[in-house]
């Protein structure tokens, strides 16, 4: 069967919030390091110590908010060990990853420039794990206290006269596992203790967001919305697409058919997560008041052969090209409750968005379906229904083709669409109503093995085209979609 897809441009579903888009950076193997910061003296141009080509490669996708410091990290970051005068740092063993040292040159303050540099929200880990109370309620003060106090006392000794504006803060970071083994119950009630000292100074109001499930954890949701929902402003889910399972997770470029479809149907999971999830948080909270934070997500494989196993280096494929459409779409259809997703992670750590070696550096597959779907961005999500074949794995079905599709402020139409099918095309039939279109265009990342990706001998093997495989056909279009491909169709009117 072909696929048929109804728009409905004169049906809002509300705003896509563009922090669905956001990013997260830890201090995790050489994404902060090499990747992000590379010190003043750096023979690599930089800006405060911070590379200039990352930044500008960053900058193109308008990043709106961006997680620091962890992850795992987070819950052994102890935020006073990174200011002040560099060469005075304590410095520590990151024991999570790789068991290198931290000097802690990159610290709050050149987090918040990064931040500054890329025009980005800052949204910051606190540590429940190994911190206390008062490390986090002093963390707080120092950033955002205009006033007279220790805390922004120092923060000026330090160089920052003015407090920053930060509005997330995320109170511990899986507190289920490396963040502290800890049961639902138990860490709810950290949870209340914690949040009660993250306080807002001035007119920073904070968004207060709880340490969330990992996967199909309903029980850990469930406790937290029970035990503390009126005390949150998110609740954060955790999810990576793990081909071969967590222990064995799969090359992330030498990799058969049947890695390819248990990764789409994985990929596609995560909607039914969401759902559920959903029904537990509507439970307590009808309104939706609280939002889904989808804080890590991706594909994670094993490291690329030769790389040190602590710092989760890995390739990134047209098959992550697909991935990342599918989950977007699937964040942006669920926009009633996801206001916020961070992918792991920014550079050279699990899906980056770019990599780098030495003063080198090449976009990812999924670096390009970031740019292409930033249209997204605030952006109005109108009714797309999608009636597509089901494709198979090992019992499990998932859809060959996913979508989402939004209005910018200027009348424009945004369609994005993805071909899970590796080996066949998809055939469109579009029906699109509520308005009277005048043109279209588009653009299509694809390839032609599955394997592709980019190196730096080859850093444009993978990358976006421009997209014609339609015809108007009076009120409708029709569209083929390539085999494993992402497409995103601007409709003027």
């Amino acid at each position: 069967m072909g696929t048929k897809v109804v728009l409905n441009a004169d049906v809002s579903r509300g705003k896509i919030d563009k922090n669905i888009y956001g990013q997260f950076a830890e201090h995790l193997g050489r994404c902060i390091y090499e990747g992000l910061w590379v010190g003043e003296d750096s023979l690599i141009p930089n800006t405060n110590g911070i590379r200039n080509d990352v930044l500008a490669a960053l900058k193109n996708l308008n990043i709106p908010v961006l997680r620091w410091p962890g992850g795992c990290f987070a819950d052994e970051y102890h935020w006073k060990d990174g200011v002040g005068p560099r060469q005075e740092r304590k410095r520590m063993v990151n024991t999570h990853w790789g068991g290198v040292v931290e000097n802690n040159h990159f610290g709050t303050h050149e987090f918040m420039k990064l931040c500054e540099l890329l025009e980005t929200e800052p949204y910051i880990n606190g540590n429940v794990g190994s911190g206390t109370v008062q490390e986090m309620s002093e963390w707080v003060e120092y950033m955002t206290f205009d006033g007279e106090s220790p805390m922004a006392n120092w923060r000026k000794e330090n160089g920052q006269e003015k407090p920053w504006n930060v509005k997330y803060f995320g109170v511990g970071n899986e507190n289920w596992g490396c963040g502290g083994n800890m049961r639902p119950q138990y860490y709810a009630d950290l949870y209340r203790r914690f949040q009660t000292y993250v306080r807002n100074y001035g007119d920073n109001k904070i968004f207060k967001i709880a340490g969330g499930a990992n996967v199909a954890d309903y029980q850990w949701t469930e406790t937290l919305m029970r035990e503390a929902n009126q005390m949150m402003d998110g609740l954060s889910l955790h999810y990576y697409v793990h081909p071969g399972g967590f222990w064995n997770k799969g090359d992330a470029v030498r990799f058969d058919d049947k890695e390819w479809e248990i990764s789409m149907q994985k990929a596609y999971y995560i909607e039914e997560l969401i759902e559920k999830h959903s029904t537990i948080m509507d439970k307590y909270d009808p309104e939706k008041r609280v939002a889904m934070i989808v804080d890590e997500w991706g594909a994670w494989y094993d490291v690329e052969p030769g790389t040190n196993p602590g710092f989760l280096y890995q390739q990134n494929t047209v098959r992550d090209a697909v991935i990342a459409g599918v989950s977007l779409n699937i964040f942006n259809n669920h926009n009633d409750r996801i206001k916020m997703a961070n992918i792991a992670q920014m550079v050279n750590v699990i899906q980056a968005m770019v990599l780098t070696e030495e003063d080198k550096l090449l976009l990812t597959p999924t670096y390009h379906v970031f740019k292409m779907y930033k249209v997204h961005q605030d952006a109005e999500r109108i009714a797309l229904d999608i009636d597509t074949k089901m494709l198979e794995v090992d019992g499990a079905a998932y859809p060959q083709v996913n979508g989402s599709a939004s209005k910018a402020k200027d009348g424009s139409i945004h369609i994005s669409l993805t071909n899970a099918d590796k080996d066949h095309q998809a055939e469109i039939d579009f029906d699109i109503r509520g308005v009277d279109f005048a043109n279209v265009s588009g653009e299509v990342i694809t390839s032609e093995k599955m394997n592709d990706h980019n190196t730096f001998d080859n850093p444009d093997k993978v990358k976006p085209v421009a997209f014609t495989a339609f015809e108007n056909k009076g009120g409708g279009l029709k569209v083929t979609l390539p085999p494993m491909s992402v497409v995103v169709l601007k409709v003027t009117i």
